[in-house]
């Protein structure tokens, strides 16, 4: 072969593999996701999926749960996305009462624990994985105030903290809000309204992520931060000098969920990605962040959260926490917007 044959040759090959890599491309059914995963975790799961199923290719929207949720109702009237991927299920609720849901029931329904699925069958909502109120405590930055190191909810009221807490916004964060709705379950609206009141009179800033709080306890911006059990295991795991505290009276959660969107035109692809989310790889994938996952028999320990977390879980009424979403912020913002964090 003379040198001008191979090189042809080569460029020949190169224009086919280019070619055959932009039509392959082109075939991919591009689904769009909204959601509010942890953005450390969307890499994994998107590479888990697409390699299942290679002529689909997810693209995200994420952002805190209230900042979705509110995204999500605001386009009801011209609805962008195609599946929520990860999202509180009291959020799933809220969208599935303004009708904007599809009923589907994923390959792997039977696998998922009842009391982590819409009830109705087929479901509009499938449930990942629970996450829950914790504390992340600085002990270092403890040490230099001698602080004492808080148990329960009630602790947090004493006067010793005053300044020196931070928690999550519940109108732009999912943690911010399952803390609030719990608090107000736990102890009936009045006493709960008066330890918010309490708890607002030491409290620093109301942030609008919900893991920021523990990564700010975690950097000693300030000494305790309430977040969720995911955060702090990953913050200490990191290496920050935090205690992980888990209140007596109970935790706060609520559940990541999936749903498919009603107005999607992708409707085949979307249904592949609610399979993917309720199948048992997906629910591995989940185990590795939470500490309770949709399908019994997979979760483990996370290295630094009780592995009795799922007794201390409250008996949370969801349907109570969507439906009055909208009056408990209405309050919540009359009573305490005056310490938000600026956006």
């Amino acid at each position: 072969m003379s040198a001008r044959f191979i090189q042809v040759l080569a460029i020949l090959m190169f224009a086919c593999a280019a070619f055959m890599s932009s039509a392959q491309a082109q075939s991919r059914t591009e689904l769009l996701v909204y959601s509010a995963l942890e953005a450390d975790q969307i890499k994994a799961y998107k590479e888990a999926f697409e390699k299942e199923n290679p002529s689909i290719e997810l693209k995200f929207v994420r952002d805190s749960t209230g900042i979705i949720t509110a995204k999500l109702l605001a386009e009801k009237a011209n609805p962008q996305a195609d599946v929520v991927w990860g999202l509180a299920a009291t959020s799933l609720m809220l969208l599935d009462r303004e009708g904007m849901l599809a009923a589907y029931a994923p390959a792997n329904l039977g696998a998922i624990k009842p009391n982590m699925r819409d009830t109705r069958n087929p479901p509009t909502w499938v449930g990942m994985d629970v996450w829950s109120s914790a504390i992340c405590f600085n002990t270092v930055e403890a040490g230099k105030r001698n602080l004492p190191r808080p148990a329960s909810w009630a602790d947090l009221t004493k006067p010793e903290y005053k300044g020196l807490i931070t928690m999550p916004h519940p109108a732009s964060s999912g943690t911010g809000y399952l803390m609030v709705s719990a608090w107000l379950q736990m102890m009936g609206e009045p006493r709960g309204w008066a330890f918010m009141d309490a708890l607002h009179q030491n409290m620093g800033v109301y942030t609008h992520s919900g893991s920021k709080p523990c990564r700010q306890a975690g950097a000693g911006e300030f000494p305790i931060g309430l977040s969720f059990e995911y955060r702090a295991n990953k913050t200490k795991k990191d290496g920050a000098p935090i205690d992980i505290v888990l209140p007596t009276e109970g935790l706060g959660w609520d559940m990541e969920a999936t749903g498919i969107l009603k107005t999607t035109k992708k409707m085949d692809a979307a249904r592949k990605l609610a399979d993917f989310s309720a199948s048992r790889a997906a629910n591995q994938l989940y185990a590795g962040n939470f500490a309770v996952v949709a399908i019994p028999g997979i979760q483990e320990r996370l290295e630094f959260v009780s592995a009795d977390i799922e007794k201390q879980l409250i008996k949370n009424d969801f349907a109570w926490a969507a439906a009055n979403r909208d009056r408990i912020l209405t309050e919540w913002s009359k009573r305490y917007e005056s310490k938000a964090e600026k956006r």
